[in-house]
This record gives structure tokens, C-alpha cells and sequence, in this order.
């Protein structure tokens, strides 16, 4: 050992002397906590407190931490928006109280707010509690804080601490997550408790709602069904006249559990796996489309279990039936009879294992309430719309009315509970079976006599609209009402039919200026109806690979879905010779055009990818799980997925897709057709589809767009890898982010792209029952990296034959494998 100097070694027990020794829980007016890598340790060694840098990032930060968890997991961050640079920082505590971190030349980067003390201490506890006291105080005694750091929670609930409102000062406690897993800066999510009506918590995006939890049953929030089904914690609400607060309890101090928001805007109730080493999650939300705020409109319910989603309780029904159909249920639903409150014939449908309607503006009344009175209660009120149980522990207690529509209801298969809807009695079936009859028979006979005049006027109404052949109103009709002038291949098709003139006038006779592109399909064109409003068409050429029946099959399809990550087909036109469809205008085409190309690759930085692969997710999964139909799509390319003025993406071209029944998993055809690059393994070589393939092909845009790559390309001749090849290459040698495009440039969250790459290899696994769902990929997406099942090597790595040159339009290859027709198209 060398030997110091007597000058050294008086400077070393100086250091020594005025500094925490690592295991220390407590910061002295004279001992502050270095940024050297020394470390406050509570009592019992539950949690650590010092400087710490995120993953992918430079910049330091006083974080609280798990001592005793392998995995770095911080669950609190004092300076979140201010970081010190460099390894100059200091934490202490100031002789007024006030904590104070420090950077390069002593720069205050933050401080906390504190009350003046005579002998001021900082300690940490063994919950994870930062606090200040007075030296001789009582650290059991939260009453003896100055200042504790579970008043400003970040995106961590830990036992013990409170979510919520002290009443007596006005102040709030709630979670806002990391903008990322490299910056743990205030996002934009904001997780708390609103106080208007019946308290309930939400989860903000800004100012704009994105989840509700629902109030408080006395069990749990009606929002969240699975917070009983874990008798390892002790949940506890508080509403009082001091306080609006929610916190819990561990039953079993041996386990380690916290309520976690993701910087996606997940909220987990995580609980630690010791023998696995992760996080395992017992519940998060949202977690279906019913999760959403309002996803069928006022008075509506939605259930994620059926399909259509959205359904109206007894006594209603869908205010825009049209809308209904296509599977938007935005607009809600009506009473089918006005309530009689003056007479006291209503009654109530109950919606059993509900959420309860959001509650700002509802009323609770406590005293002398059974649901009894309850239903009392609301009868004698005229505005009442609904009640149900505010309480429903024990006995139960209290009732809460409304008195507006009711707002962001669903039902769960197990959960919820009973809501109790007012209802005219003609709509709960109190009337004599004779009466219904009656009024049964005259309904059925007044709505024939409607519908006949209706169709004899309409006929004679298009008739005179065709023969001007120009107007939106005059060439959107239905499809089913022309099959018979234009050919059995319209049949069953109840879609709006554009005119022939009225298209050729909106795209200037399909001009060659107004022409976007060409596809398997046929050209496709720009127009500009008379309302001003922009489509583009898709017109079936005479020549092209893709004939009549994938028209049909794309019309019957994309009609009967509606999602923001489809694009939106307008209508179709079936005169003469001609087959056209017509969607909505996307001023920005499509994704390859942007990511294939050098010169407008830039304009795709990381946030605008992230949120394309995050919407092409939500689109795939709302086609396999959410939909009223069950869809394949088959043909996903960077091609077909266009992108509108905000660069959201959209699915397009359903040409290829197939339903599948309610019992189907999987589908052998002879025929299989798709794009070289995208097809998974078992499609092309065995002509076996499922959901799993439309994964495989997702996986590839993953690997695409962070790439900026094409799957076609060699980029290892020594070993003929293309990008699948390339990647797994790179991520077995941990080298994965040198897979990122250059066009991204050098600022990046690394970690949430190194989790976007892993996740695009899981779903290129050569075996399907390996790749995940695209539900489970969207909580993927939300989850950090380590938590994500290790990937194995893909399907195709390496390129099977020569490769063809590029082309701007798409070409046709067939050939035969096992005996099964393989129709191959070259995207553009």
C-alpha cells in the first residue's frame, strides 16, 4: 500500500470526518452527501438515497432507490427537471431546514421547501420516506416533519404514502411519470384524484382525461376490479373534511409492492418476484378500448368482451344507428320513451358489474340511505338518471345520484358492481302482453308503409341525381340498392356509391398531375369533391394483379371497421367497367416514401417512429381483438401504412385480408399471397395464416423504421443477412443500437429503442406460438426492457435467392411450395 504524505493523509481523515460513510441514513448540517458515489442507507437497508444517472444518460440525479432489489428500480426524484452535469453535485442539508443540491461552482440546481428548524437533520427512512427534522425529533412521528419527500411523489406510490388532497391547505399529491427511461423530467401523464362530485381518480394527458378509475366502493375504485383480487395489501380512502386521499398497506411486510405510471401512461400495481428477479405486474391500465374515457357516448356500455363493443341498457337505444353499425359508438344512446316522472310509473334496469358513470357531477347522500331509499330518492327527483351504492362493503351505505347522461360506463366479466339506470315503463316491460302486441303490429305496419314510400323516392331521386353526375349528395348512395343495374358483385356491400362523373370531375379526369401512385391495385389519384373535401382513389386496373374479388373483399371489409389507425373508406363506384374506391385524403402517402428515402428520412425523428409503431399496434390490435370482426390483414407493408397531416399512421389496403370465425386460430390456404420480405415463415412455406402472421409482419416495420432499412436488402455479404439477419446479429453482440438510422441523428432514448428493437425481434420468432399477441405487444411497448421474455434467432435471417431490382410500382411472382400457390408482390 503506498504510503501518504502527513498533509494527504490529514485531507483524507477530513474527508472522511465531514462525510456520510456509505450506510449512513442521515445528512448533518456538517456531513453532506458527495456526488463520489457514497450513499444514504435507511435503518433497515429497504432503500438507498444518492446521485444516480438514468440508463442512456450523462446527467445526475438524487434519486431514491430498492437497496435490497438487484434491479436499479428509483422510486423518487428530488432535482427531476434540473440534473447536475458532470460529478461535481452535492446533497445537504441548509441551517433553516431547507435540503439544497448543488452543482459545478456550487450552482443551486434544487432545493426543497422547508420550515425554519434550530438543528435541522435529514433523514431516510425505512419506507422510503426522505424527511427533515429537528435533530432530537421523533422519526416515527410524521407530525415531527418538516419536509418528506411522500409529499412530492413522482412516479412511485410506496406503501404508505398518500395520493391525494389535504383539504385543510390545499394541497395535492399526485404521480407524473419519467418523459422517458432516460429522463425522468415531468411527462406529460398526470395520475391523481379529482375532488369534483364523488372523488375519483383519474389520469390526465395535459388537461385532456385518458382514464378514470372511478370513486371509491369501499372495496376498491369501480374502474379498477382487480384491486381485490391481491389479499396481500391493505387499501385505505380517506374522505373527510381534512382530506381526499388514497394509500395502502402491505399485509405481508416480506413482499415489496408499488403502484407505478409508465412514461406511456400505464398504470401497473407491480409486485417483486425474488426467484425471477423482475417486476411482475398483478393489474394495469387502461387495458382494453374500453379503458378509455367514454368510448360509446353518453349512455352507453362498453364491453370488451363482445362484438360490437358498444351496447345501450334497457330503455335505450343508439342515438346514430349508421354510426352504430360501422362500429362508432361516439354518439351514444337515447331513451327509447320519455321518463314520466309526474305519474311514478318509472322504474330502473340494472347494469350489472358496471364501472360507474363518471361521478363529477353526481350527488352522495349518506344518512338513512339503503338502495331502498336510494330508489326512493331518485323517483321523487325528476333529474335523477341513475343511482347506485356508494358504499358497498358490510351492508353497504350511502347512495350516489345522477342527474346528467351518464358518461364512460362498462361492464366486466367478474368486478363492478350494480347500477341501477331509470327507465320508462314501457321499456321494462310492466305493459300488458295484449298492448305490446297492439303497439308491435302498428309500428311494424307504419315502418313498412315508410320504408316502400322511401325506397320509390329515393329510386326516383338518384335517377334524376345520376343523370347530372356531379355533387357529393348526388353520388352517395347505397351500394346494396345498385347490384342489380351493375352486377351481382355489389351485392351485400352497404357502402355510400360515388358517381362515375362526379369522381372523374374531383380528379380532373384522372389527370397524370393529379395522380399519387401506383400499387398492385391500380393508380391512384387526388381529388376534391364539391364540399371541398379531399379523397383519394384507388381505381381498379385492367391489368392489375388484383382483380375484382379483392376489390369486393377490401369494400365488405373496411366498411364494417372503424378505428383511427384505419384509414376510412368513403365509398366505393361500380359503373360500367369501372371499380374504384375512395377513401379519406392522407396528405403525407405513405411510410416508405419517408423512410426508404435519404433526402426525408430526418423528418422522422424518434418521438414521430415511436408513435407510428405504437399506432400501427393499436391498429392491428383493434383489427385482431377489438373489432366486431376478427381480421387478417396479410399484406402489411411499410407500403400500406399511410400517414395524415400529423404523421399518425394508418392501415390501408385490405384487399388480401380475411375474416376469421369466433373459433378459428389459424388457416391453411392453397393460395398465398402477401409481399417478399413480410410474409412469416409458415405462410409462405405451408400457407398457414393467423394473427401470428400479421405479427411476423409488424415485426419487420418495427425493425424498418428504426432501421430505416428495407428486409430485402444484404447488409452482411459475408453471411447474406438481410435486416432480420442483421439485427439479430447486432443484438447477440450488444451492439443493437447501431442499428438505429442515421437520419435519427445522435439524441435518442436509448433504452425505449433498444425495448422498440426487442420487441420487433420477438414477433419475427420462427415459431408463431413464440411471438406474442398484439395485445401483449402493446404492454411491451409501455414496459421496460428487462421485464421482456429474452428473444430467440428469427425466421429468414438470411436471403434465400438473388434479389430482384427495386421498382416504384408493384409486380406479381408465383411460384410453388409444398404444393401451395405462393403469390408474391414487391412493395414499393
Amino acid at each position: 500500500m503506498r504510503r501518504l504524505s502527513g498533509a494527504a493523509f490529514l485531507l483524507y481523515f477530513l474527508i472522511t470526518l465531514l462525510s456520510p460513510s456509505d450506510g449512513a441514513d442521515t445528512l448533518t448540517l456538517d456531513h453532506p452527501l458527495a456526488d463520489d458515489g457514497e450513499r444514504l442507507i435507511s435503518e433497515g437497508g429497504n432503500f438507498a438515497l444518492g446521485f444516480f444517472s438514468p440508463t442512456g444518460s450523462d446527467s445526475r440525479y438524487i434519486g431514491i432507490w430498492y437497496n435490497k432489489i438487484s434491479v436499479l428500480t428509483v422510486v423518487w426524484v428530488a432535482n427531476r427537471q434540473r440534473p447536475v452535469t458532470g460529478s461535481h453535485g452535492s446533497l445537504s442539508v441548509a441551517a433553516n431546514g431547507t435540503l439544497v443540491i448543488t452543482g459545478e461552482n456550487s450552482t443551486v440546481v434544487w432545493s426543497s421547501p422547508s420550515r425554519a428548524l434550530s438543528n435541522p437533520v435529514a433523514q431516510l427512512l425505512d419506507d422510503g420516506n426522505f424527511v427533515v427534522r429537528e435533530a432530537d425529533g421523533n422519526p416515527s412521528d410524521p407530525n415531527s416533519f418538516a419536509w418528506q419527500s411522500f409529499d412530492y411523489p413522482t412516479d412511485t406510490l410506496l406503501p404508505g404514502m398518500k395520493l391525494g388532497w389535504n383539504l385543510t391547505t390545499g394541497f395535492n399529491r399526485q404521480l407524473t411519470p419519467w418523459t422517458n427511461a432516460s429522463d425522468p423530467a415531468p411527462g406529460e401523464y398526470t395520475f391523481g384524484i379529482d375532488l369534483r362530485g364523488d372523488p375519483q381518480i383519474f389520469e390526465w394527458s395535459g388537461t385532456h382525461a385518458v382514464w378514470r378509475a372511478g370513486p371509491w366502493n369501499g372495496l376498491q375504485f369501480t374502474g379498477v376490479p382487480q384491486m381485490t383480487s391481491y389479499n396481500k395489501l391493505s387499501l385505505q380512502f380517506f374522505d373527510d373534511a381534512t382530506q381526499v386521499v388514497y394509500a395502502f398497506h402491505m399485509i405481508d411486510a416480506s413482499l415489496v409492492s408499488r403502484l407505478f405510471v409508465n412514461h406511456s401512461g400505464t398504470v401497473e400495481r407491480l409486485v417483486w418476484v425474488k426467484d425471477r428477479k423482475l417486476w411482475n405486474p398483478l393489474w394495469s391500465n387502461p387495458n382494453d378500448l374500453c379503458d378509455t374515457i367514454s368510448p360509446c357516448g353518453p349512455n352507453a356500455v362498453c364491453d370488451s368482451s363482445k362484438a360490437p363493443r358498444c351496447g345501450c341498457p334497457q330503455g335505450f337505444q343508439p342515438k346514430n344507428p349508421t354510426n352504430w353499425g360501422f362500429n362508432d359508438g361516439s354518439d351514444g344512446c337515447v331513451r327509447k320513451t320519455g321518463v314520466d316522472c309526474r305519474n311514478g310509473t318509472d322504474g330502473f334496469a340494472v347494469v350489472s358489474g358496471a364501472k360507474l358513470p363518471d361521478t363529477s357531477s353526481s350527488t352522495v347522500e349518506w344518512v338513512g340511505t339503503t338502495l331502498d331509499q336510494c330508489r326512493a330518492k331518485c323517483l321523487k327527483n325528476c333529474s335523477c338518471t341513475a343511482y347506485a351504492q356508494a358504499n358497498i362493503s358490510g351492508s353497504g351505505s350511502g347512495c350516489i345520484l345522477w342527474s346528467t347522461n351518464l358518461t364512460d360506463m362498462r361492464v366486466y366479466g367478474s368486478g363492478g358492481q350494480d347500477l341501477y339506470v331509470r327507465a320508462a315503463a314501457a321499456d321494462l316491460g310492466s305493459e300488458s302482453s295484449h298492448h305490446r302486441i297492439y303497439l308491435t303490429v302498428i309500428t311494424v305496419i307504419i315502418a313498412l308503409f315508410i320504408l316502400i314510400l322511401a325506397l320509390v323516392g329515393c329510386r326516383a331521386w338518384r335517377r334524376k341525381k345520376r343523370s347530372r353526375g356531379t355533387g357529393m349528395s348526388g353520388m352517395a348512395t347505397s351500394v346494396t340498392e345498385r347490384h342489380n343495374d351493375e352486377g351481382t358483385e355489389a351485392k351485400d356491400l352497404d357502402l355510400p356509391l360515388f358517381d362515375l362523373g362526379a369522381v372523374a370531375d374531383a380528379t380532373g379526369n384522372f389527370s397524370i398531375e393529379n395522380k399519387l401512385g401506383e400499387g398492385g391495385f391500380g393508380p391512384v389519384y387526388k381529388g376534391k369533391l364539391e364540399d371541398e373535401q379531399e379523397i383519394a382513389v384507388k381505381r381498379l386496373s385492367k391489368t392489375s394483379v388484383q382483380g375484382v374479388d379483392e376489390f369486393k373483399n377490401e369494400v365488405v371489409l373496411i366498411a364494417k371497421l372503424q378505428h383511427r389507425n384505419l384509414v376510412r373508406l368513403l365509398g366505393c363506384c361500380i359503373q360500367g367497367e369501372e371499380r374504384m374506391l375512395i377513401y379519406e385524403y392522407m396528405p403525407n402517402g405513405s411510410l416508405d416514401s419517408f423512410l426508404f428515402d435519404k433526402a426525408k428520412g430526418w423528418l422522422l425523428n424518434w418521438p414521430t417512429r415511436y408513435g407510428i409503431i405504437v399506432g400501427i399496434a393499436r391498429g392491428l390490435l383493434y383489427l385482431h381483438q377489438d373489432s366486431r370482426l376478427r381480421i387478417i390483414h396479410r399484406d402489411l407493408k411499410a407500403s400500406n401504412i399511410l400517414l395524415d397531416m400529423h404523421m399518425n399512421p394508418k392501415i390501408s389496403d385490405f384487399g388480401m385480408a380475411r375474416i376469421f370465425g369466433g373459433d378459428e386460430t389459424e388457416v391453411n390456404t392453397k393460395r398465398v399471397v402477401g409481399t417478399y420480405g413480410y410474409m412469416s415463415p409458415e405462410y409462405a412455406m405451408d400457407g398457414i395464416f393467423s394473427v401470428k402472421s400479421d405479427v411476423f409482419s409488424f415485426g419487420v416495420l418495427v425493425l424498418e423504421i428504426i432501421s430505416g432499412k428495407k428486409n430485402r436488402g444484404i447488409y452482411d455479404s459475408s453471411r447474406t443477412l438481410n435486416l432480420l439477419g442483421y439485427t439479430w446479429s447486432l443484438w447477440r453482440e450488444g451492439k443493437g443500437l447501431e442499428l438505429v438510422d442515421e437520419a435519427i441523428g445522435d439524441s435518442f432514448p436509448k433504452a425505449e429503442v433498444l425495448r422498440c428493437m426487442k420487441v420487433g425481434l420477438l414477433c419475427v420468432q420462427e415459431r408463431p406460438e413464440d411471438r406474442p399477441t398484439m395485445s401483449a405487444v402493446m404492454l411491451m411497448l409501455g414496459s421496460d426492457s428487462a421485464l421482456l421474455p429474452q428473444p430467440r434467432q428469427p425466421g429468414f435471417v438470411a436471403m434465400r435467392g438473388p434479389l430482384e431490382p427495386d421498382s416504384s410500382t408493384s409486380k406479381q411472382d408465383s411460384l410453388s411450395i409444398n404444393n401451395v400457390s405462393v403469390t408474391m408482390f414487391e412493395g414499393r
